[in-house]
Formats: structure tokens, sequence, C-alpha cells
């Protein structure tokens, strides 16, 4: 039986945020089993803002979680590396209205997480077994996930731009998969919607230094990580954002040029998925009622 795990000591990291352009500081601290992971802000209110599928406020080009107006925003790459590192419960104080984008990839969050260590905690962990088929999405921009007896990740990303085309990636995500394949992939966004994001407040703090940057023709970093990065970074978020239900997946999804948005309409269909069994677990418990002797 696997039990959940946290981390053994407190530790920080700090930058700048990728849309905000701001100063941002994490604290990640140990958290007691069936905690979950809980952002904690550091205004005079110190308010606690579960990781949880009815905390995302917003899921334009990044994935930011609120509870009464207080707000976290670009969790995905965190929640990816404590994901895939199989870290269940932590406490992450947040300094700033943003988690810094360091390098635009979840490593600098592994190395991080490493440093801490892993404690086992005396609960067991509690994985979502998917038994049918859940699909969003329509024709063109889609995400299904069908029953597997691991997580994996088979993803298909088509743009139309010279430097990116058709890349399609599959992956079965386990730790050593994610921090040797995955974790480095940074993040990207194409020159020509610069103006338009900052314009919308986000991209502030954009630079060659924490995202791949996609010009007119070519891409303007020196170098691409991987062959495929646009692609590897996509299954990065996705694993961020399936974080939220809280739990361990069991299932293979298929996606096809998805976003942060399309993300969490499948966290959202899989969380009613597992809400309506419980409720009919329930029902068909109160229906046979054990006899007292």
């Amino acid at each position: 039986m696997d039990l959940q795990l946290t981390i053994r000591k407190q530790v920080a990291v700090e930058g700048v945020g990728l849309h905000s352009g701001r100063p941002a500081k994490v604290t990640l601290s140990p958290a007691p089993a069936d905690n979950g992971i809980v952002f904690r802000t550091t205004d005079p209110h110190r308010t606690l803002i579960p990781a949880r599928p009815e905390t995302v406020v917003d899921s334009h080009f990044a994935t930011t979680l609120g509870v009464n107006g207080a707000r976290v925003q670009t969790v995905e790459h965190l929640m990816a590396a404590a994901a895939a590192l199989g870290i269940d419960n932590l406490l992450v104080e947040v300094e700033g209205e943003e988690i810094p984008a360091m390098d635009g990839s979840a490593k600098p969050f592994v190395s991080l997480l490493y440093s801490a260590g892993k404690a086992t905690l005396g609960a067991p962990r509690k994985p979502l077994a998917i038994t049918q088929p859940i699909r969003v999405g329509d024709e063109a921009r889609w995400l299904q996930i069908v029953p597997s007896d691991d997580f994996r990740v088979s993803y298909t990303l088509d743009v139309n731009h010279p430097a990116v085309g058709t890349q399609a990636a599959s992956f079965a995500c386990s730790e050593r998969v994610f921090v040797e394949e995955l974790a480095s992939a940074r993040t990207y966004g194409f020159l020509k919607d610069v103006g338009v994001l900052r314009k919308n407040g986000l991209a502030k703090g954009g630079s060659l230094d924490n995202a791949v940057v996609v010009g007119h023709r070519a891409v303007l970093n020196a170098s691409l990580r991987y062959r495929d990065e646009f692609v590897r970074h996509k299954i990065l978020d996705l694993i961020g954002d399936l974080a939220l239900l809280g739990r361990p997946v069991l299932g293979h999804v298929v996606a096809r040029n998805a976003g942060h948005a399309l993300n969490h309409q499948l966290v959202s269909a899989i969380a009613a998925f597992f809400a309506a069994r419980s409720d009919r677990t329930t029902v068909r418990a109160l229906s046979h009622p054990v006899s007292r002797l």
C-alpha cells in the first residue's frame, strides 16, 4: 500500500512572476496527511487557497486559484513537480500574486522539492482509477481519458507555424520519466502576441530567460532543450492541472491542441464523475442497512 508523502523540511525560492513581472517568493512547508496542497497568501488576511478544481478562478494562459478575492497565479509548474514526485501534502506560502517563473519549466521546482526531501505519512494514497472514457472539447481541440493501469499521456500539438508544426509525444508519466523527459520543457509564446498579452496584464515578466519565444519564422532563443519541447511543455501543464484533483490519477489521457481552459474542463468532468459515483455508492449503502443484533 502506497502511503501519502509530504516534504521533510521547509524550503523557499524566489524570482519574478511570468505574467505580473513582479517579485515573487514561495516557501514550501510540510503538511499533514489528507491536507492536500494548500496555498497561503501573505496579505493581512492570510487566506488559505486549497489546490482544488473549485478554486480555479482563471485559466487564461495560466492556472489561477482564488478564494474570497485572494488569488495565486501560475501554479501549474509547481503543481506538476509535486504530483510527479508523489508529494501529496504541502503548505505553499506565496509572497506576491504569482508563483515565480524561474526558467519557465518545472525543473527548478523539482530541484527544490528534492532538496526538501520526502517524508512518509501514516495514511494511504487514494488513486482515482478511471473506469470509463471521459471526453471534453470539440473536433479541433479535445482531451479524453480512458482506463489504464498507470498514468500516461499521449499528446498531439498542431500549430501552423514553421518553428512548431505538428508534434506528437507519448509518455508513461512516472517520476523518472517526468524528471528526465518533461520537467525541463519551458513555457512558450509567440512574439506577435506579446503586445496584446501585455495590454491585458499578461507576460509582463516574460523574457528569453524564462520562456521559449517564437518569432515570425524561428525560435528566438539560442536553442531548444528538446526537438519537441512545445508538446512536452503542454504535457507538463496538463499534469499540473490534473494535480488539482488532489489524488493520483490512473488513466491514459489522449489530447489534441488543448490548453489550460480545456484541461480544467477535463478536471471538472473527472471530479463530477467520481462525485456521482460516490453518491450512488452512498445511496446503495443506505438502501441496504446492516441489521443490528
